[in-house]
């Protein structure tokens, strides 16, 4: 009995084409994907800023005008550092009691604990997030980029006011505890800055 040869193996070479293509994609979106954590932080920054979006601070150029009210409230601070970042960040206080509407200014300790100059960029937001409209920011070392040194170390002040129209938001009823929150990003690139003079630090009776 005769015997049917049989079938010829089909070429593989369009299937391993279709996945060295697939491959290609691939690594082209993971290289997209890592370029754009780091353009993120300032479009971030700037979106948040315009928007109030995801609990936002505010940005006042003074203080408020009435008189700061009785009704007083709790701020807490939290610090984070983002992955490839060698700092070391944390407030000098972790919980203060204001009055809403008082003028307060608290510190940030950065320690740079690598032996080379590195650059990072903070993001923030405070919660919960009904309160970002009336958490009002007069100085803040996030908008600009921070270079350190080798081992630098540095005390960067926030200055802000909770502005007094909170108490007439029905969201915000029964609101006692307030929590804002930087995370320091790494940046590769920084922005070149001009040579200039330094300044001697302020002490902290002048801000």
């Amino acid at each position: 009995m005769d015997m049917e040869p049989a079938p010829k193996p089909t070429p593989s070479a369009p299937r391993l084409g279709r996945d060295a293509l697939v491959a290609a994609i691939c690594g082209l979106v993971v290289v997209l994907m890592v370029g754009a954590s780091y353009a993120a932080v300032p479009f971030y920054n700037w979106f948040c800023r315009a928007t109030g979006f995801n609990g936002t601070t505010q940005v006042a150029t003074s203080a408020p005008s009435a008189a700061p009210l009785e009704r007083r409230i709790a701020i807490r601070f939290d610090s984070n550092v983002a992955g490839g970042l060698p700092w070391k960040f944390e407030p000098e206080q972790t919980e203060i009691n204001i009055k809403i509407g008082q003028v307060v200014t608290v510190y940030y300790n950065v320690t740079n604990q690598s032996a080379r100059t590195t650059t990072g960029q903070a993001a923030y937001n405070v919660a919960p997030l009904t309160v970002g409209a009336y958490f009002e920011k007069i100085n803040c070392f996030c908008f600009t980029e921070q270079t350190m040194g080798p081992g630098e170390k540095r005390e960067m002040p926030v200055v802000f006011y909770v502005d007094p129209s909170i108490v007439k938001d029905s969201d915000n009823d029964g609101l006692n505890t307030i929590t804002l929150s930087y995370t320091f990003y790494p940046v590769r690139d920084p922005a070149p800055k001009p040579v200039a003079a330094t300044e001697p630090d302020k002490p902290k009776g002048n801000l």
